[in-house]
């Protein structure tokens, strides 16, 4: 039976489809998410991208950590499309805080957060998750996110607070002034997307001091106000999966430090140790950890 595993973000989704002699084929198709796509679409993208690389009629084991995928209706929407396209497969939706856990907690007992375009956290046992802080998204929430810097950062230049050797920066994209931003923050279809773009703009320039400080805030903001909320996080790993996160790093480590926070892994992408995770436990499937990294690699 062939594994798969996908780590799937409403805008892309990355899989690794693990079959016998030790192969690994990954594939990138288009993101979806169970709270703005139906489940027409959802199969439609599965029958475009995933299809051709994944035969409907094998029998696979499908483990699906998704954006969005946070209860059982959602989850169920994901499923229904998915099993739709493959009826021989055994499919299992989770959440993408599941992923992060998994993927850097492994099943020792941790703090695992999403620091991408926006944010969240868990309390993880080991086993499962024990807490989530309420994400209230990107309106509301998602402290110490892309969207949030990206926020910031234009805020900072509009109201002439940004130093002017950085201006070049936001001169460059936005020519037209603040009409450039606000036509795509008030009538784009990806606002929070858009906002974070900023953030990777200024990742050549995180070291200065202005910068430094705007990212650092956000960071500090997100540690306060979810991570500290955690029963145990004096003592448990902290650790974190997505852009922002693997970036900023260095920052990110000074404020951890500063809030007398234990430092964990820092991981770009969380697909990686997902599949090791799902080899170590899948029934049937032997890999000596030393050839799996040598297939990872190539991947």
């Amino acid at each position: 039976m062939l594994l798969v595993i996908c780590d799937g973000g409403s805008s892309k989704a990355d899989w690794k489809i693990f079959s016998d002699g030790d192969n690994i084929l990954s594939v990138t198709t288009k993101g979806f998410n169970p709270n703005y796509d139906s489940k027409d679409k959802i199969a439609a993208i599965l029958s475009k991208e995933l299809v051709p690389s994944l035969d409907p009629l094998l029998e696979a084991s499908i483990h699906y950590y998704g954006a969005g995928c946070w209860d059982s209706v959602r989850k169920n929407h994901v499923a229904k499309a998915m099993t739709g396209i493959y009826p021989k497969a055994h499919v299992e939706i989770q959440h993408d805080l599941l992923a992060a856990a998994r993927a850097t907690c492994g099943t020792e007992p941790g703090i695992a957060c999403i620091l991408g375009t926006g944010s969240n956290s868990v309390l993880y046992d080991g086993h499962d998750e024990v807490d989530n802080v309420t994400n209230l998204g990107f309106l509301l929430g998602d402290e110490g996110s892309g969207s949030q810097i990206g926020k910031r950062l234009v805020q900072a230049y509009f109201y002439r607070e940004m130093p002017v050797e950085l201006h070049p920066i936001m001169e460059k994209v936005c020519p037209n002034g603040k009409r450039d931003i606000l036509d795509k923050v008030y009538d784009g279809s990806v606002p929070a997307a858009y906002l974070a773009t900023f953030a990777g703009l200024f990742n050549d320039h995180k070291e200065h001091p202005f910068v430094k400080g705007i990212v650092a805030s956000c960071f500090d903001e997100f540690i306060k106000r979810h991570v500290c909320k955690y029963e145990g996080h004096e003592h448990l790993p902290v650790h974190f999966v997505g852009s922002i996160a693997y970036f900023f790093q260095g920052i990110l480590k000074e404020v951890l430090v500063e809030n007398n926070l234990q430092v964990g892994n820092i991981l770009r992408k969380p697909i990686f140790n997902l599949l090791k995770y799902h080899l170590q436990h899948q029934d049937g499937i032997s890999l000596q950890l030393d050839k799996l990294e040598e297939a990872l690699q190539g991947n």
